[in-house]
Formats: C-alpha cells, sequence, structure tokens
C-alpha cells in the first residue's frame, strides 16, 4: 500500500490564485499527455504518486486527454482508488471540456448541454465525487458567453465542482467572463494559458487583466511541448512529440526557432540549470503566474523540473539577453481560442 512522504510539504512552495483563498504549488502536473491508455499504467502511477510525494498536489486533466479521450482520467481514477483516496483533501484535481469528445452536435465547444454531461462523465471516470476546478476549456464564439459561465455555475451549485476556470480565453472575454461570475457569486479562481519563452501573447495584455480581477494563472506548456528542453539540441528523437507529429508539428522546429533554443540553453548551463528548469523560473518570474503546468513522460523529468525552483531569480542582464532569444516561435496552436470573439 502506498504510503505518501512524511516530508512531503517541505521543499515545494505554494501560492494563491490570485485573492483567492485557493494555493496551488508552484509546479503541476499536468495529464495531457503520456498518461492515457496508449501508455503503461505503472509510469503514470510512478509520476503521479512521486510527484505528490514532492509536493506537487495538483494534478489537471480533460475530458478529452489521452490517447484514446478520456483514458487519462480513466487511469488518474485507478491510481486515486488505489493509492490516493486516503488523500483526497490534500489534492487538487482539475478537469476541462470544450473540444471535441463524442459525435454530434453537442460533444465540443461551450454548450450547457456538453459542458454539464461531460463533467458527469470525467467524475464518473475518475470515481470522484466532485472535482476541485472546473474550466471552460476553450472560448466558443457561437454560444452565448452568459450560457457557458451559467454551465459553470450550475457544477458549483450542483456541488460538482468547488471552483471554475477558463482556458485560453483572450482579454476581452476574460473581462466579461470575470464579471458574468461575479455577478453571480461564484469562485471563479483561475486561467489556464499557454505561455513560454517561445510563446510570449499572455503579456500583451491578458496577465494584466488577470491581475486586475484578482485571478490566478496556471501557465501550461512552459516548456513548448518540449522545445524548451534539451530533447532537440541535436535532432529529434524518435520518441519526442514532433517525431510523432501529432500536437507538435515538425513544422515548429524552424532553424529560427533551434538557434533560439541553443542560445537560451547557453544561458541555462550559466545560470547552473538545464534550460527546461529555466524556462520554468522564467515563466514563474511574473507575479500573476501562481503555477506553472509541466507535462512528462517519465519521473526523471519531473525530477529536473522541480530543480527551477532552487534558482528562480534573474538578474536585468539575464531578462535582456532572453528577451533577444525569445522571440515568438509560432507555437501557440490555442491561438483560434484566445483571438476569436
Amino acid at each position: 500500500m502506498y504510503l505518501a512522504a512524511d516530508d512531503r510539504y517541505e521543499s515545494t512552495p505554494y501560492a494563491r490564485c490570485g485573492r483567492s483563498g485557493l494555493q496551488l504549488p508552484r509546479i503541476s502536473l499536468g495529464l495531457w499527455q503520456n498518461f492515457g491508455g496508449s501508455t503503461a499504467l505503472e509510469n503514470a502511477r510512478e509520476m503521479v504518486l512521486k510527484s505528490f510525494d514532492r509536493g506537487i498536489t495538483h494534478f489537471d486533466l480533460a475530458n478529452n486527454y489521452g490517447p484514446p479521450p478520456g483514458s487519462a482520467e480513466e487511469n488518474f481514477g485507478r491510481i486515486l482508488k488505489d493509492d490516493l483516496a486516503p488523500y483526497r483533501d490534500e489534492l487538487i484535481i482539475s478537469t476541462k471540456a470544450g473540444y471535441d469528445m463524442w459525435p454530434g452536435p453537442y460533444g465540443e465547444w461551450g454548450s450547457r448541454k456538453y459542458l454539464l454531461a461531460s463533467l458527469d462523465q470525467s467524475l464518473r471516470r475518475m470515481g470522484l465525487d466532485y472535482v476541485d476546478i472546473f474550466y471552460s476549456h476553450r472560448y466558443d464564439p457561437n454560444t452565448p458567453l452568459e450560457e457557458t459561465m451559467g454551465a459553470l455555475a450550475t457544477a458549483v451549485h450542483s456541488g460538482k465542482a468547488l471552483y471554475v476556470g477558463i482556458s485560453s480565453y483572450g482579454p476581452q472575454k476574460t473581462r466579461e467572463a470575470a464579471a458574468l461570475l461575479r455577478e453571480m457569486k461564484l469562485p471563479f479562481v483561475i486561467h489556464q494559458p499557454s505561455y513560454s519563452m517561445l510563446n510570449r501573447w499572455v503579456e500583451q495584455e491578458l496577465l494584466s487583466v488577470l491581475e486586475a480581477e484578482g485571478l490566478g494563472c496556471i501557465a501550461f506548456s512552459p516548456l513548448a511541448q518540449g522545445l524548451l528542453t534539451n530533447k532537440y539540441l541535436q535532432g529529434v528523437p524518435d520518441s519526442s512529440r514532433a517525431a510523432q507529429n501529432g500536437s507538435f508539428d515538425k513544422g515548429m522546429l524552424t532553424e529560427s526557432n533551434l538557434a533560439n533554443v541553443r542560445a537560451l540553453n547557453a544561458i541555462a548551463q550559466r545560470r547552473g540549470q538545464t534550460l527546461a528548469q529555466m524556462a520554468i523560473a522564467w515563466v514563474l518570474r511574473k507575479p500573476a503566474v501562481t503555477s506553472a503546468l509541466i507535462g512528462a513522460s517519465r519521473w526523471a523529468q519531473v525530477e529536473d523540473c522541480l530543480g527551477a525552483l532552487r534558482n528562480t531569480q534573474f538578474s536585468q542582464a539575464e531578462l535582456a539577453e532572453i528577451d533577444s532569444h525569445s522571440s515568438d516561435g509560432g507555437l501557440n496552436i490555442w491561438a483560434a481560442s484566445s483571438q476569436s470573439g
């Protein structure tokens, strides 16, 4: 039987989501890739349990995570039942709905029909009575925002979610969502946008909106789907996302992006960090960012990312040098959501 480490809260710092009472670890674990039915459950279990042993209390899912869709929630449900059930009150479990999940007109986007049906399915897959955070995964330009936010309200009022959030919404729709949820007196606490040194769209306006609205920010893909690691410094490994040509298209491996990655890696080495550690520390430098949401294919990668917390300070000279090598790399495959409306 799994017993959590006694010292699990001694090394990982936590931060509040905006002005809410909810705290998240500065590094959270996302189950987007490598936790579904196409990968070994024991590997997923090792990553989840060892993460919890190191103070990572937040595990982020979505209805369509896998592959196949839904299988990441199913596998996480098994780990919960077999290992983490005694620790449920120490965990923050989130899920989302918004992308294509089942056939027909009710299987994606932001309708009340889809969101609430999806939440019920997610709870069944994980064997839970409630999730801690339920997100609208993307803005739906064809559904009234009042309807989408109203569905999040129902999730809370029915006891199936404690808090609500949005993901990949642009600044204006974030303001509108915040106003609606404030009027409903809903615990709207967090926004989940993509953000990395090669994908800086949130700096234009969104981060200032989140600070003004008192919302937390959990930055996903801070490693640019693995590009901001040492993985591609010597080519394209067969096991990489780029080789599989799924969410990471080989077309993103431009010479400009690779040259920037090599230059950023040199800066990280001078700081005594891996590139992944510096990339995470750089995202966390912004006061609005509550947590960096990482993915991994094995525990050693999670452990390396946790090393970022040993050095999160940057000199002005370092930031200026990083800026010179962190131009937009065309990596924001979620831009359609943030730019719509």
